[in-house]
């Protein structure tokens, strides 16, 4: 059947043979003209000025096929206006009049369905109303913002030939991000690419047997890194990262250097802790002995005679300072001082007088920091002072006369007959205190003088500072 052609439906002529030639002038501009937009023609029911506006199409209905919509009919009706709305056909033999120009020649060989108005079939689709917006709530009230919905997860779209290729392992590895259960179930899993043992490792998830690390990280084989794909490590590679876990020379001499330090220091602590507190325990525990000996003889009725180095005779008591410590024979620092007793100097040429003697200087030596430390607090003694030398006999007393806060070690006159600086000018009954100073060195030494003022037989009693 031949094609139609515009100027049909155009209506410039009466009839098809009528119409002007196009070779005449103004005949190709006025069918021009007179030919109608199927696009731009109105919709029943809505006006040229006013397009019609189509409705949101929904994402899950089906899209309809574009119907093709009939020309604009000319303002006469025409034999169509008696089929009613003009949905129904004409009979096949009638001939369709065009309005001013006839009937159309070729009518009887149109389709049956020609003439039908396809437009008004078509009724325009409700434009929907959006629900109601609830109205906001209470600036006091804490609301969770809703989640948005991630929507299904997403599947791969597989042919035959890669579900062929890729095998169970592929199936696999897209399970967990598929059913839910893996780490993200919203993520977007791509299948792997490449060949079978590409797609093979992605499903094992880089649990392959050779050393693997992510690329471009530089780390270590075995290191955690981004998920992006790993290739195994070679045999040199692996080297060099062996040996770049390795320490340098240089920290491990830092590091036994650190410990060596930290070593000395914990064994300085430890020897501290040993001077400072053990060493007073000791020789607090030695000298209580040693005094509960001494009493034990006396009781016996032991007779006194020359005393051996280290054996104890006599105690000591300072009621202001608290002290009550045995004296020994001799100033051996293992054998006497380092057990918390006091000395006497009776060897050689620092041989001192006895307190039983009616005249001499009775010099004692003692510890002024750890081993019992009983000269820790001599400085504190002031002129008049008691100061008692307890023996199997007799109690004798002195009152402290001066001191010396510091003097040489190499100075032994302070503990002659009459010492220098103590203010004593002539021979008598003296006593004195010797220790060493600063506190905890042994630098200088420190003089304590004592005169005495009263020896008390034993079977009188306990002096008054003893007693009060």
């Amino acid at each position: 059947m031949t094609a139609l052609r515009p100027e049909h439906d155009a209506g410039y002529g009466a009839s098809y043979e009528q119409r002007e030639p196009y070779e005449e002038p103004g005949a190709f501009e006025a069918a021009v003209d007179g030919l109608a937009d199927p696009l731009n023609d109105p919709l029943p029911g809505q006006s040229a000025a006013s397009p019609p506006v189509p409705a949101p199409a929904s994402p899950t209905a089906p899209v309809a096929p574009a119907v093709p919509t009939a020309p604009t009919q000319p303002s006469s009706p025409g034999p169509w206006a008696a089929a009613g709305d003009g949905i129904s056909a004409p009979p096949p033999s009638a001939e369709r009049e065009w309005s001013g120009y006839g009937p159309y020649p070729h009518a009887a060989e149109a389709p049956a369905a020609y003439g039908q108005d396809w437009a008004a079939q078509v009724a325009p689709e409700p434009v929907p109303v959006p629900p109601p917006v609830p109205p906001p709530p209470p600036a006091s009230a804490s609301v969770p913002a809703p989640r948005p919905d991630p929507g299904p997860p997403y599947v791969p779209v597989r042919d035959d030939a890669t579900a062929a290729a890729g095998g169970a392992e592929e199936a696999t590895a897209l399970l967990p991000t598929i059913s839910g259960t893996g780490p993200d179930p919203v993520a977007r899993t791509e299948p792997a690419t490449g060949g079978r043992a590409e797609r093979r490792k992605a499903a094992k998830g880089g649990r392959g047997r050779g050393r693997t690390r992510p690329p471009g990280t530089g780390g270590p084989a075995g290191a955690p890194g981004p998920s992006t794909p790993t290739r195994p490590l070679s045999r040199v590679e692996a080297r060099k990262a062996a040996r770049a876990l390795k320490d340098s020379p240089g920290v491990i001499l830092s590091r036994a250097v650190g410990e060596i330090f930290i070593s000395l220091g914990v064994l300085m602590l430890l020897f501290v802790t040993y001077q400072l507190w053990w060493t007073n325990i000791q020789a607090d525990l030695y000298a209580g002995k040693e005094k509960d000996k001494i009493q034990q003889g006396w009781a016996e009725g032991r007779q006194p005679g020359a005393f051996e180095p280290g054996q104890g005779f006599a105690i000591m008591h300072i009621p202001k300072l608290d002290v009550v410590v045995p004296i020994a024979e001799g100033i051996d620092k293992a054998k006497v001082l380092d057990r918390g007793m006091v000395g006497h100097y009776a060897e050689g040429r620092l041989k001192t007088a006895m307190p039983s003697d009616k005249q001499g200087n009775f010099a004692v030596a003692g510890h002024r920091n750890t081993h019992g430390e009983p000269f820790r607090y001599i400085n504190r003694l002031k002129p008049g002072d008691k100061i008692i030398v307890e023996t199997q006999d007799a109690y004798f007393t002195y009152d402290m006369a001066s001191i010396l806060p510091q003097t040489a070690p190499s100075n032994t006159g302070v503990i002659g007959p009459v010492p220098p600086g103590s203010g004593f000018s002539e021979p008598g009954r003296y006593i004195t205190l010797t220790t060493c100073t600063p506190e905890f060195t042994s630098t200088y030494r420190m003089i304590v003088w004592g005169k005495m003022v009263e020896e008390r037989p034993r079977d009188k009693g306990k002096p008054d500072a003893l007693v009060g």
